[in-house]
């Protein structure tokens, strides 16, 4: 083929998929009008507005994503939602967005041999500060 030919043939192929109808927004997900409404049942939405109070964002990373304007979090609450609705309960739909996305999703990571250094440190921290005060304080005591 010559380059002249094969200039036309992807002009032509251009052509085609620019003039495709765009695909309707959120057409794989049927539930995305779940994502700001509440649901019908008060002690349904507390549960799941309980839930998404302590579900991270992955785009935002500070904020939950009862909090969140971004997409992925829309489509987070719609998720808890729908699941609620169907009779689901919070901890298993926890356990399932820690399954899809890791412990970092949650607030409340589980404490395992990953997570341990995270709840330790914390206290090795305070337990060290107040040792090196108290002996501060020993030292200054007995200087005077």
């Amino acid at each position: 083929m010559t380059l002249r030919r094969l200039l036309v043939l992807a002009i032509a192929m251009l052509s085609v998929v620019s003039l495709a109808p765009p695909a309707p927004a959120n057409s794989l997900l049927p539930s995305a009008a779940l994502a700001n409404s509440q649901l019908p049942d008060p002690a349904k939405e507390k549960q799941a507005k309980d839930l998404m109070e302590t579900i991270r964002c992955l785009v935002c990373q500070g904020q939950s994503i009862a909090d969140s304007d971004a997409d992925l979090a829309g489509d987070m609450r719609a998720l808890i939602r729908q699941r609620i609705e169907s009779g689901e309960k919070p901890d298993s739909i926890r356990t399932y967005l820690i399954g899809r996305y890791g412990n970092w999703v949650s607030y409340q990571p589980p404490v395992s041999t990953l997570t341990g250094p995270l709840y330790a440190v914390p206290l090795l921290a305070l337990l060290l500060g107040g040792w090196l005060i108290a002996g501060r304080l020993k030292r200054k005591r007995k200087r005077t």
